[in-house]
């Protein structure tokens, strides 16, 4: 049943976020009078090879524009007239354009069809995280919460702070909440320091005035965590946790041994036994269990943690919404791009940062919840933004590419040049999605 809820959950989230992102360029293209001759939620062939496995599972024509739903789930199109793409090349463009076809346009109103599916795409995790904040409200973790002190991490360290440091001032001022720990103008600002309890007295940290360059160097924006005692909310189905007979509402008490009061220290201990297989005790109905569990490369087991810490929601208005849920969404993004910064300069590895379908519907989870549903969508929404705009051809980002470079050498490149690109976009498309769907699953489980 679980494996059910997390497939309906993916098939509707990715449903939404195709037929939106395909809608885009469908609603451009009809703006400019240009003529759509598909419009199509995932593929009615086996994608990238149009000829191949041909059948859709819903069909209707109307007017110019057939409509229909695919059997290949992992993506949509629309066919646009007199683009070269998967679904024609350029010898089936080699008549003179029509006015309604998308090679007749002018270049800047082909820019805007090509974007309008990441404009989609952006506008729908605004609107998503809009509502989101406006009918839930905005959670947070009050400083008086925090009583159990901080775990610091290694820069945490080197500037001073120690396991179990109650941080009570701020720059010599009380503070009540404890995201403000991390704001820019105490990291930023000239003689910032922080006043904490530690064995009953109370000690002055000073921030370094080098110590926004340290925290980019590092990339360690939390260099304290809260210290907060937590039980198993969600055991990940097939995950480590989940072989090993992990349970929601488990308590983790020991690792190898080593005593587990907080969800920091179980993340440390489970850093230094990485790809070894230990005994692990939980407290569960009051009582001692033992269980046996290998944990992953990474360093995890596969369960969701929940804080037994108190969180308060602030609620906003509807006009105080829209920023709050735009500075979510383009988070999100900014999230993506240090990501991929950290691939491409070999500090994170590419098979552990990629993830398929599978490891898509393990996130929305067993249960049916909403919230979590609209938030993983969201997400996902803004994700699939910012991975169609990289400048990779058979992308939108690809097509965005050759139209700047239209549009600033003042001619465009050849429709055999176009369609070699797209080909070369094709074969690197494929290589992706065999390594995400075949060749990853395959390492993770033997490696």
């Amino acid at each position: 049943m679980e494996g059910l809820v997390m497939a309906g959950n993916l098939l509707l989230g990715l449903s939404l976020l195709v037929g939106l992102h395909e809608f885009g360029h469908f609603a451009a293209a009809k703006y400019f009078k240009i003529r759509v001759d598909k419009f199509y939620i995932f593929f009615d062939f086996l994608f990238p090879m149009p000829g191949v496995l041909n059948f859709a599972l819903f069909k209707k024509k109307i007017g110019e524009t057939e409509y229909g739903l695919g059997w290949f789930p992992l993506g949509g199109y629309v066919a646009i007239h007199g683009m070269i793409d998967e679904t024609q090349d350029a010898e089936s463009l080699a008549a003179e354009p029509a006015p309604n076809e998308f090679r007749a346009k002018p270049a800047w109103q082909r820019l805007i069809v090509m974007l309008g599916g990441i404009i989609m795409n952006v506008i729908t995790g605004i609107v998503i995280f809009t509502a989101l904040t406006y009918t839930h409200g905005e959670s947070y973790l009050p400083a008086s919460e925090v009583r159990y002190g901080v775990l610091p991490n290694e820069l945490g360290k080197e500037i001073g702070f120690q396991m179990g440091d109650k941080i009570v001032k701020i720059n010599g001022r009380p503070f009540t909440e404890f995201n403000e720990v991390y704001e820019p103008e105490v990291i930023l600002g000239s003689n910032s320091y922080y006043t904490v309890e530690r064995n009953g007295k109370l000690v002055d940290i000073d921030v370094p005035a080098d110590f926004m360059d340290r925290l980019s160097e590092k990339d360690q924006g939390a260099f304290v965590v809260p210290l907060d005692p937590f039980q198993v909310d969600e055991v990940v189905p097939n995950s480590a946790a989940a072989k090993a007979g992990l349970q929601p509402g488990d308590r983790v008490a020991a690792v190898a041994g080593t005593p587990i009061h907080y969800f920091p220290e179980l993340q440390q201990e489970l850093k230094k036994q990485a790809g070894k297989t230990i005994p692990l005790t939980v407290e569960r109905a009051g009582a001692p269990t033992q269980l046996t569990v290998t944990v992953e490369p990474e360093g995890t087991i596969g369960f969701r943690p929940k804080s037994l810490l108190h969180f308060d929601t602030r609620h906003y208005s509807l006009a105080e919404s829209v920023p709050q849920g735009t500075k979510q969404a383009f988070g999100i993004v900014t999230t993506q791009a240090k990501a991929f910064g950290k691939i491409f300069r070999g500090e994170a590895s590419f098979r552990k940062s990629v993830g398929g379908p599978i490891e898509i519907a393990q996130q929305y989870g067993g249960k049916w919840d909403w919230l979590r549903f609209w938030t993983l969508t969201g997400m996902l929404s803004m994700v699939l933004a910012f991975m169609n705009l990289l400048p990779i051809p058979a992308l939108d980002g690809g097509h965005v590419m050759f139209l700047l470079y239209e549009m600033i050498a003042g001619r465009k490149p050849s429709d055999s040049f176009l369609e070699g690109a797209q080909k070369v976009g094709m074969v690197l498309i494929l290589g992706l999605m065999a390594f995400v769907l075949i060749i990853n699953p395959i390492l993770k489980n033997f490696l």
